[in-house]
């Protein structure tokens, strides 16, 4: 389970407050054979799963997954992200504790040099590799300078000396759908080796059982995200592909999310990332890790690199603020950091593009499919009766009884039930935020199409709209862009 290496020395010499000097993602569980104690720890973010348990004999389990644990204990439930467990103390200890934890406000000035070469060593740092490997590009501005700072660094690096200099790419989508068509622009910019796999709305629909098997959530946006992330690492693993860096966490970091044009103010603003990347662990993290560790394919997250977030979130929050009428998109410090005129990383409409969610930017008939499927397999009736068959996170919507109902299947115990977080949410939100604005009350999704009044229009003349510069068609329902795309008749790659 764990990502590198745990030197003995330095577990002689600190004990369990090694685990503080450990950098990168990891799950382990450490036994010291001469007194037969033990040590269980996660990674700071979670970027790794980790669950334990305890059974009726007086055992304690550690496992990566739910299913190693359903049939052995009486009750298990998610091993924090930051925190270690030793059996010589009998508890869990956070040993992850950043200054920004404490969700006080930071008075840093914002230095975009200073942000961009945090970033630049995040995503070196993980260049070293001894397999090969790509990037996950769906033309997004995480993913695209994800994919721009390793193109530019990786003939430096060992691994081009064995597997070569020329980075291969890949992204997933319904036909026509805006991120296959943003990261072709990006791939051929950057002149990787480009991967583009395609899925229909069926395919997807047939996978979501395993994709519930696999994940272990019944959450509604993992699961949307977590279906083309799985289809597409089964096909990149056939292509002797075992490693990804992937663009997970910088939403959170800085705000990307398009609720947060509804921040009432800075301290908000900052909380709720706070409370974003706290978070991470059940949601994004889950789905990168389990989505391709399901076909054996490791994913790393820059965005998540400790000494990053340390950087990222002692800047003042004003800075991060949505404000349009200045020209300061989501994410605008992050653009500007890497906006560089002598040295352009990316085109400038692919570093300003606006935010899509990944289960939205694959094409939006995959949710809409979704739904429509859900309908026809739980009815009202089933619905009215919701609240008393599912007495923790009782689901409001057919789409979330129908997942629901498979989660259960596979995970019958309430344990399990109570490791998937719950709450109200608008694209995204925690329940605290959707109080910003009093109309996300009556429109409840987790898509980013949710966000009423900003997908695209929020921005009037300020940006323009990336679908508008594109060859896809719309149309417009409550003054939201929906992308339409053209089904595809299988699963199919293109290299």
């Amino acid at each position: 389970m764990a990502s590198q290496l745990i030197s003995y020395e330095q577990y002689e010499e600190y004990g369990e407050n090694f685990v503080d000097m450990l950098d990168g993602m990891f799950s382990f569980v450490l036994l010291d054979t001469r007194d037969n104690s033990f040590l269980a720890a996660r990674d700071a973010i979670g970027i790794t799963s980790l669950y334990i348990g305890w059974g009726l004999d007086g055992s304690i389990w550690i496992s990566s997954e739910l299913k190693g644990l359903n049939d052995e204990c009486e009750h298990f439930e998610v091993f924090p992200p930051g925190h270690l467990y030793s059996s010589k103390t009998g508890g869990l200890r956070r040993w992850y504790n950043p200054p920004w934890f404490s969700e006080s406000i930071p008075s840093t000035p914002y230095e975009p040099l200073v942000l961009r070469h945090a970033f630049e060593n995040a995503v070196i740092k993980r260049l070293m590799t001894d397999v090969p490997f790509g990037v996950l590009l769906s033309g997004g501005l995480d993913s695209s300078l994800v994919a721009s700072i390793t193109a530019r660094h990786l003939a430096s690096t060992k691994a081009a000396k064995q597997w070569g200099a020329q980075l291969h790419s890949f992204c997933v989508g319904l036909e026509g759908s805006p991120d296959l068509k943003a990261a072709k622009e990006v791939a051929d910019y950057l002149g990787t080796v480009h991967h583009e796999f395609h899925f229909t709305v069926q395919d997807g629909i047939d996978a979501i059982e395993d994709v519930i098997y696999h994940i272990e959530t019944y959450d509604v946006t993992t699961i949307r995200a977590s279906t083309p992330m799985f289809l597409m690492s089964r096909k990149i693993k056939s292509l002797g592909v075992k490693m990804v860096i992937s663009g997970e966490g910088s939403d959170e970091i800085f705000g990307g999310y398009l609720y947060f044009h509804k921040a009432p103010n800075k301290e908000e603003f900052h909380r709720e990332t706070c409370h974003k990347i706290k978070a991470l662990h059940q949601y994004d993290c889950l789905r990168a890790n389990k989505a391709t560790s399901a076909w054996g394919l490791e994913a790393r997250v820059p965005f998540l690199d400790k000494e990053f977030i340390n950087v990222a979130m002692r800047i003042d929050p004003e800075w991060k603020l949505i404000k349009p009428e200045q020209g300061h998109m989501e994410k605008w410090i992050l653009r500007r950091a890497f906006d560089d005129e002598e040295h352009p990383y990316l085109p400038k409409h692919i570093l300003y593009r606006q935010k899509e969610q990944f289960s939205d930017g694959v094409g939006y008939s995959w949710i809409d499919g979704l739904k429509a499927h859900a309908e026809q397999h739980v009815t009202d009736k089933m619905m009215l009766n919701a609240e008393h068959i599912f007495l923790h996170n009782t689901p409001t919507t057919k789409e979330a009884y129908y997942y629901r109902m498979i989660f259960e299947r596979f995970f019958p115990q309430n344990s399990a039930n109570l490791t998937v977080p719950g709450g109200a949410s608008v694209a995204c939100s925690t329940a605290k935020a959707v109080e910003w604005d009093s109309s996300w009350s009556k429109n409840l999704d987790p898509s980013g199409r949710a966000a009423i009044g900003v997908h695209n229009s929020a921005y009037g003349e300020h940006f323009p709209s990336p679908v508008a510069n594109g060859k896809s068609t719309s149309k417009i329902v409550d003054g939201i862009p929906l992308a339409m795309g053209v089904s595809a008749q299988e699963l199919a790659i293109q290299s």
